[in-house]
C-alpha cells in the first residue's frame, strides 16, 4: 500500500526518503556514571534507519539536565565519540539522524544529579502530586532552585555548545526539546515562570529562554540544521498555561525568519496547535498526536493529507517495530512492545525485536506478544 506517509519529502532543508519519523524516547540505557551511550545503541538506531528521519532520545546538553539513570549526555569527549559510533551506523544503512537536546530542569532529583544537586528551574516552584524516578525507585519531588539570571544565560550557551558537539559526532542536525513540561517549557509557562527579570514577568520575559536557545543554537550550527519541539497546552509534569494560542502563536511568529529545520508540534489539550500553528509557519512541519495508546497510521496519513503537517512522528511503534515504514507499505501487523523493557536493561526490548524479513526468528518474549493491524 502507497500512503501519504510513504512518499518522499522535499522541504527547504531535509530531503527525506518518506514522511515516517521515529520520535524521541527515552531507553535509559547509557552509562550512568559517564552518559556515555550503551554499546547497542548504534544497533537500535541503525535498525530503524528507514525512517525518514530519526530523532533520538534526549540528550542533556548540561550535568543538571540529567533527567535520570541510563540518560545519555551530549557534553564530554567520550560521549561525542559514542554518538559518533552511532551516526555512523545510521549513515551507513542510508538514515538522517539529528540528537535531541534536553534540559529537565525541576523534572529531576538530587540523586539523579552529581554530589546530590538540587534541581534549577525558572522559579521554585514544586511538583506536587507526581514522583519522580531514581536509582532508589519513585521519590517525592524537591522544591527546585531558582536559576539565577547569569545560571539561565549559561544554560543557553550550554545548549549551543551541546549542539556544536552534536555535528562534531556526526548528527545531521539537533532538535531543541521544548516540550512535555521541560526546562524550555517551565520558562513558557506561567505557573512555573514567577521571575521579575529579563526572562519572565510578561509573556515577552516567558519567551525569552526559549528564543535564546533556539538562537544560539542556530547561530553555533546554522539554522537549517536545528528542529524545535513544543507541545501547547500540555499539562504534562504539572504544567499550567493560561493562553497557549497566544504563547505559541508570539513563538512561531519570531522564530518563523530564521528559517529552521523543522518546528516539531506535539498536540495534546484543547488547544487545536496543529491547525492553528501551522499557518503561521513556513517551513517544515512535523505533527505529533501524544495520547494513550499509539496513534495509528491511519491518524498520521490523515494529518499530513490535510496539509496540518509535513511529516508525522510516531515513538512507541518504532520501539518494537524497527522496518515500521516497510510494515506501513505492506499493511502488515505490529509488534506490540513490552512496557517492562522500555527503560533500562540491556538488549532485550531493545535490538531483539524482529523485522518483517526475520520474524520467523523471533526471541520467545515477542513470540509471545500480540500482533495488531493499524
Amino acid at each position: 500500500m502507497t500512503g501519504t506517509l510513504l512518499t518522499p519529502y522535499e522541504g527547504p532543508h531535509l530531503a527525506l526518503p518518506n514522511r515516517i519519523v521515529m520520535a524521541p524516547m527515552t531507553r535509559g540505557r547509557a552509562d550512568d556514571a559517564t552518559g556515555v551511550p550503551h554499546p547497542l545503541t548504534a544497533t537500535y538506531y541503525a535498525q530503524r534507519a528507514t525512517a525518514g528521519l530519526i530523532v533520538t532520545e534526549g540528550l542533556w546538553p548540561h550535568v543538571l539536565g540529567k533527567g535520570g539513570p541510563g540518560i545519555p549526555g551530549l557534553v564530554t569527549d567520550a560521549q561525542v565519540a559514542g554518538w559518533r559510533e552511532v551516526t555512523a551506523a545510521v549513515h551507513a544503512a542510508g538514515g538522517t539522524i539529528y540528537a535531541q537536546l534536553w534540559h529537565v530542569g525541576r523534572m529531576t532529583h538530587p540523586l539523579n544529579l552529581p554530589d546530590r544537586a538540587t534541581p534549577v528551574a525558572p522559579s521554585a516552584v514544586r511538583i506536587e502530586n507526581e514522583q519522580i524516578f531514581t536509582s532508589a525507585g519513585d521519590v517525592e519531588h524537591v522544591t527546585p532552585r531558582p536559576m539565577t539570571t547569569a545560571e539561565a544565560e549559561e544554560a543557553v550557551a550550554c545548549f549551543a555548545a551541546a549542539a556544536r558537539n552534536a555535528i562534531r559526532a556526526g548528527f545531521d542536525g539537533v532538535e531543541v526539546h521544548g516540550a512535555n513540561g521541560y526546562l524550555i517549557q517551565q520558562f513558557l509557562a506561567e505557573n512555573t515562570n514567577r521571575r521579575t527579570d529579563r526572562f519572565g514577568g510578561s509573556r515577552e520575559g516567558r519567551l525569552r529562554f526559549a528564543l535564546d536557545v533556539v538562537e544560539a543554537v542556530a547561530a553555533e550550527v546554522g539554522p537549517e540544521r536545528v528542529g524545535l519541539r513544543i507541545s501547547p497546552d500540555n499539562p504534562e509534569n504539572e504544567i499550567a498555561e493560561e493562553d497557549p494560542q497566544g504563547t505559541y502563536r508570539a513563538l512561531v511568529d519570531a522564530l518563523d525568519p530564521l528559517g529552521l529545520a523543522y518546528l516539531h508540534v506535539i498536540e495534546r489539550g484543547a488547544y487545536e496547535a496543529l491547525a492553528d500553528l501551522r499557518p503561521r509557519w513556513s517551513g517544515t512541519l512535523i505533527g505529533n498526536f501524544n495520547g494513550p495508546e499509539p496513534t495509528t497510521r491511519q491518524a498520521g496519513e490523515r494529518v499530513v493529507a490535510e496539509g496540518l503537517a509535513d511529516l508525522f512522528s510516531f515513538g512507541r511503534l518504532f520501539i518494537s517495530n524497527p522496518d515500521l515504514p516497510a510494515r506501513f507499505a505492506a499493511d502488515a501487523p505490529l509488534n506490540r512492545h513490552v512496557p517492562e523493557l522500555v527503560y533500562g536493561g540491556g538488549g532485550e526490548g531493545y535490538v531483539d525485536y524482529p523485522a518483517l524479513t526475520t520474524a520467523h526468528s523471533a526471541t520467545p518474549a515477542q513470540t509471545a506478544q500480540t500482533a495488531e493491524r493499524v
